[in-house]
């Protein structure tokens, strides 16, 4: 690798002044991690800069070693996210389709490929650590208990009793009641769409059966086919909630959901009329989840299944995975155009992270998408990277009193730091840094 010409030199007709560089390596800027570079230190080789003509700058006559090299054009300032506003941005990282924004550096002189002097020291160092790096995505997200389903009535007739907001109901629970006789919940993916009698085969027949066996009710098996043993132990369930033994399970008088759920609206009065298809009330399950809203170009972070850490109000840290994606489009409204979003719900997962999400009702929490990974891999901070006007990237690495330049090949870019690798690079070398 050809030596780093004229950082921070004096003198010499033929080298340019130090100047900073935009290392290509996309078609765009990328902000992986909520940060931007923020300019904070001038190239103290502008104040070389040959006049026209060349020969020795003002006030340099007579120098013939190199003077302090200047550091790195800009360097990187972490800000405190706060609750409820976006990360301030200040740090451009390199990312796929991406740029970094670092100090750069000419080519010249005759330094063989392993490395140039630079010729001089910089104003501050750090150390090549051994890490596992991770790509965070931080996005805003609201505390409740997820998705929104909704019952509708499959029975005609005046509503007698219906449930409290809030309230939790289980299998087996009365959900309303309609002409007096009660709707009951049983748990099922399946939804009820015909009458349940003898004879009849199928795998809502076999959820009816999972239900009834739960309840406590026996003498049958649970399989798809409604026999006479099914038909008694249906006539057993009717017995205890006061209605007629037939042996049928009219449609309409169970629903099925997946699990438990907390009635998070009631759209009926108790008095009222419903016919066939009316809405009756809006639920949800009773675990706290979380519902995010991402825009479209962070759709890879939503897999169904991957781990996210929320953040409550208090700062404890909840564990959570995803457990719902959809997309959402949202219609243009007036002047507003119509915008799509990915919709998120987080399940927190564990008997910790509910306990800990229960102290509050509805809130404001950021949650952490992983976007990558790197374990075990060597890294410096950002602001230590350079690139090379001729491609590519490097640091450089001190010993002692004497600096190196060193090619590395970048990786993943996170937390303020990229991951690195390339001959001579160590675990607990020293490289320099702007100040």
């Amino acid at each position: 690798m050809a030596e780093p010409s004229a950082r921070g030199r004096a003198g010499g007709g033929d080298q340019g002044a130090v100047e900073p560089v935009l290392a290509e390596a996309g078609p765009s800027l990328v902000d992986r991690t909520g940060l931007s570079y923020e300019p904070r230190d001038e190239l103290r080789a502008q104040a070389l800069q040959e006049p026209d003509g060349g020969g020795d700058p003002e006030g340099m006559e007579g120098t013939d070693g190199p003077e302090d090299p200047p550091p790195p054009p800009f360097r990187s300032q972490r800000r405190r996210r706060r609750r409820g506003r976006r990360t301030a941005a200040v740090l451009v990282v390199l990312a796929a389709g991406g740029a970094v924004a670092v100090a750069g550096l000419g080519l010249g002189g005759d330094a063989d490929a392993g490395g140039g002097d630079s010729g001089g020291l910089p104003p501050n160092t750090a150390k090549v650590t051994r890490q596992t790096l991770r790509d965070l995505h931080t996005a805003d997200g609201t505390l409740g208990f997820g998705d929104t389903a909704e019952i509708v009535s499959r029975l005609a007739g005046t509503v007698t009793a219906v449930p409290e907001t809030g309230e939790r109901i289980t299998r087996g629970e009365e959900l309303y009641a309609v002409d007096d006789l009660p709707v009951t919940l049983m748990y099922g993916s399946l939804p009820a769409y015909r009458p349940l009698k003898e004879d009849t085969e199928g795998p809502d027949v076999r959820q009816l059966e999972r239900n009834l066996r739960d309840l406590g009710y026996t003498g049958f098996t649970v399989d798809e086919e409604f026999t006479g043993a099914t038909t008694s132990a249906v006539k057993a369930w009717q017995e205890d909630l006061g209605l007629e033994e037939t042996g049928v399970v009219d449609l309409g008088r169970v629903v099925f959901a997946p699990s438990a759920i907390r009635v998070e609206a009631v759209e009926t009065a108790k008095g009222g009329t419903v016919q066939m298809g009316a809405k009756v009330l809006s639920y949800t399950g009773t675990a706290k989840a979380v519902t995010v809203e991402l825009e479209p170009e962070y759709l890879r972070l939503a897999k169904k299944g991957t781990a996210v850490t929320v953040t409550l109000p208090d700062d404890t840290r909840a564990a959570g995975r995803i457990d719902q994606v959809s997309t959402v489009v949202q219609p243009a409204t007036g002047q507003q155009e119509a915008t799509t979003k990915v919709e998120v719900i987080v399940a927190l997962t564990g008997a910790k992270a509910q306990k800990a999400a229960a102290r509050f009702g509805s809130a404001s929490v950021d949650a952490d998408f992983v976007a990558g990974t790197r374990p075990n891999v060597l890294t410096v901070p950002v602001a230590a990277l350079l690139a090379f006007s001729g491609g590519g990237f490097g640091v450089e690495v001190v010993t002692g009193t004497t600096s190196t330049y060193l090619p590395v090949t970048t990786g993943l870019f996170a937390e303020g730091r990229v991951e690195i690798s390339g001959q001579g690079v160590a675990e607990g070398a020293v490289v320099g840094m702007p100040k």
